[in-house]
């Protein structure tokens, strides 16, 4: 198995799967055109049997795999037509033109594939209504990353954000509670702003005495910010997009025996409220978020059974193990007979 790439960060061979990686793009405009045609060309000469495309500028790079008679599958991780409504550096007239423009290109492209998959149910069922070979696979974590029982010893009292930070993430929110907090809880950010200026604008805060920014680690420093932290904060806006979305941080914090301060989404209350293993608030409430820090902080027996039930919640079913055989017999049934069965990289569920 081969994993085309834009990182940088150069050709590997990782756990049996082979890494080409093709060169960072500089910009957002260059990663949409010539990144695309770079990993074009790498895919074209790797010959395979079947192509598995995640990011929405691969469509093109997808239809021309068609056009040469390969195999190809989309897995769309967001509903981008929507996604594109909520863009904030966008006029409201362009958003939705760019997302009419973008849904109906995406329809003429997904036709021609040989399969779709949807990360969630709902992207799952918006593109069954395009193509009706199309399945559900979600983005669990791999529990191998979490084979280690955390040590609540080795806690200090600290929450941490693990992600991607920007505004419609609730880093505004999270940097205003710490200005709140009533505990000696601090904030670690492990993740780089997508925003210069927001930067910036957190920084003047108040509430940025509590806060420690990282920056962007790998992920052994990812797992040292877990373990030390007494929960883990997804507290994303309302935004369309994210509403019915399952990021895989979540089920990282709970991987990790973390409980979760979590967005008070419908479907993220059944998640974390469903098995007991943390808090759901109201994302748009600083005051609501500092409570639910302070809690976990002032009570860390409750904070401890709680990431206890997610942990076990994530080893029992939120897993990639759960999902690895739904992928392989995908693939099995679009390559049909006679073709390489694709062997999944796979952790099985272990002791919390």
């Amino acid at each position: 198995m081969t994993l085309v790439v834009a990182d940088g960060l150069g050709a590997a061979c990782v756990d049996g799967v082979h890494v080409v990686d093709v060169g960072r793009a500089s910009g957002r405009l260059e990663r949409m055109v010539h990144t695309t045609r770079r990993v074009l060309q790498a895919a074209r000469w790797l010959d395979a049997d079947l192509y598995h495309l995640h990011d929405p500028e691969l469509l093109p790079a997808g239809l021309a795999l068609r056009r040469l008679g390969r195999c190809v599958v989309f897995d769309s991780h967001e509903d981008v037509p929507t996604q594109i409504l909520a863009k904030p550096y966008l006029g409201p007239l362009t958003r939705r033109a760019l997302s009419v423009a973008f849904a109906a290109y995406e329809r003429y492209a997904c036709r021609r594939f040989d399969g779709l998959i949807g990360a969630t149910p709902t992207i799952r069922n918006r593109l069954a209504r395009i193509h009706p070979h199309t399945t559900t696979v979600t983005n669990y974590p791999l529990l191998r990353e979490f084979d280690a029982a955390p040590d609540w010893r080795a806690k200090a009292p600290q929450v941490c954000y693990v992600g991607h930070i920007a505004a419609v993430r609730g880093i505004r929110e999270l940097v205003r509670a710490c200005a709140l907090l009533r505990s000696p809880a601090r904030l670690a950010l492990a993740g780089s702003f997508d925003d210069p200026a927001l930067e910036r604008e957190m920084r003047a805060q108040p509430g940025w005495r509590r806060v420690d920014a990282h920056g962007h680690l790998d992920r052994a420093g990812v797992r040292g910010v877990l373990a030390r932290s007494l929960a883990g904060l997804v507290t994303l806006q309302p935004a369309p997009n994210y509403l019915d979305a399952l990021p895989v941080k979540m089920f990282e914090y709970m991987a990790a025996g973390l409980p979760v301060i979590a967005s008070r989404f419908p479907l993220w209350q059944e998640i974390v409220e469903g098995n007991d293993c943390g808090v759901c608030v109201d994302p748009g409430d600083p005051a609501a978020i500092a409570a639910a820090i302070d809690r976990v902080c002032h009570d860390p027996d409750t904070a401890r059974r709680m990431g206890d039930n997610g942990r076990r919640a994530v080893f029992g079913y939120y897993n990639w193990a759960s999902e690895a055989d739904v992928l392989a017999g995908f693939y099995d049934r679009l390559l049909g007979a006679g073709r390489p069965r694709y062997q999944p990289v796979r952790s099985q569920p272990q002791r919390p």
